[in-house]
């Protein structure tokens, strides 16, 4: 159930038909704080519950609410979450995604489904993936700014060097002469070319194919940045011969084995957090720069008739607020309201899923970085 960057969409895109059913909830990874968790999930469940009363009739929130009273009782899920989760339903529709970072407990029942913390959680700006690598052996992790998980290697893919070269490892290039008295002298077996050599020549050939293999499983796959942790000589190796677009100029150049009890997630966050920062303060200019041009706004009913007329290039959410109400998917004309309402959602919310299916480009962010006052700032194409 692990999500990954192309599961976002599939949740925006669907046409689904209401009720939508939205639940967010934090996780522990770890026994005994997870036995918790599926008690909380059952009291979120109940807050469903509570608001589906008000409006639909109790056979139909019956059907609705049964995969997530199933989820309830599924004990070997709940002894391997992680951070979070968000769960998702509907008529005919359920869907869970494990999440790598904590999220506010939350339940909304609209007619869209709540996706502003997913698509916080998802989005790739504050992703990166990590390449583990010796020349024998590889990892690869899923990091965030609070978690850096080991990803599972798909069928196939080799994991080790002997799992990749198999009986092609290079042997020592030997040759057999006779010396001594007659041509009976005992045999003296020479070889050609050093042990490191040989290693070297097999390191190469391994690294070609961790190279092809993660570019095609994860890299293509995840648009992440990949960072290399690896010996300075394995650094300088990989980097000559690798073709993965996505491979960070910058790594951590020690033996990645060496690093234990989560001192790896330490110093990839180190290296990768900088970057963050530098696109942030780059979408703020983009947007303040657009503003002095007339072509961007904060002000929320003027950017939701943009969203609606595909106008919006960009849009930046403030992740900590919320304002209840409805967008007219038609006119974008804005209407208040209040969230508990069972068809009310977060206009910030459906405002960003406008943006998106419009082709737009949108980013959550920390209320302390936010350009504007109102919770959104929109950068127009024209």
């Amino acid at each position: 159930m692990n999500a990954s960057v192309s599961d976002y969409p599939a949740v925006v895109y669907s046409a689904q038909e209401p009720p939508c059913l939205s639940l967010y909830q934090g996780t522990h990874r770890h026994h005994p704080e997870n036995q918790q968790d599926p008690i909380r999930f059952r009291n979120l469940v109940k807050s469903l519950e509570a608001s589906l009363n008000k409006k639909y009739p109790k056979r139909d929130i019956a059907s609705l609410l049964e995969p997530f009273h199933e989820l309830a009782d599924d004990h070997r899920f709940w002894n391997h979450t992680l951070d979070g989760i968000a769960v998702f339903g509907g008529p005919g529709f359920f869907k869970v995604h494990v999440l790598q970072e904590p999220v506010n407990d939350i339940v909304v029942v609209a007619d869209s489904f709540h996706t502003k913390p997913l698509l916080r959680v998802y989005q790739t700006y504050e992703r990166y993936q990590v390449l583990s690598l010796t020349k024998g052996e590889i990892h690869v992790y899923d990091g965030t700014r609070d978690s850096l998980d080991e990803a599972e290697l798909p069928e196939g893919m080799p994991r080790t060097l002997t799992e990749a070269l198999g009986e092609e490892i290079t042997e020592p290039h030997q040759t057999v002469a006779s010396y001594g008295k007659g041509a009976k002298g005992p045999a003296m077996h020479h070889g050609h070319g050093s042990r490191k050599d040989e290693n070297d020549i097999d390191a190469e050939r391994f690294f070609r194919m961790v190279d092809k293999s993660v570019t095609e499983h994860f890299s293509r796959k995840s648009g992440l940045p990949l960072l290399l942790a690896a010996l300075p000589e394995n650094q300088g190796l990989f980097r000559q011969i690798s073709q993965n677009g996505n491979l960070m100029e910058q790594g951590i150049e020690i033996n990645p084995e060496a690093l234990k009890n989560g001192s790896l997630h330490e110093r990839a966050w180190s290296v990768f957090e900088p970057q963050i920062h530098e696109r942030i303060e780059k979408l703020i200019g983009d947007f303040e720069e657009a503003g002095s041009k007339g072509l961007g706004s904060g002000d929320l009913e003027q950017v939701a008739a943009a969203a609606v007329e595909g106008k919006v290039a960009s849009l930046l959410i403030d992740n900590d607020v919320q304002i209840p109400g409805k967008v007219d998917p038609a006119t974008g004309a804005v209407l208040l309201d209040e969230l508990a309402d069972p068809e009310v959602d977060d206009l910030l919310d459906d405002i960003g899923e406008i943006v998106l299916k419009k082709g737009g480009v949108v980013r959550v962010i920390p209320s302390e970085r936010m350009p504007s006052p109102t919770g959104l700032a929109a950068v127009f194409r024209f």
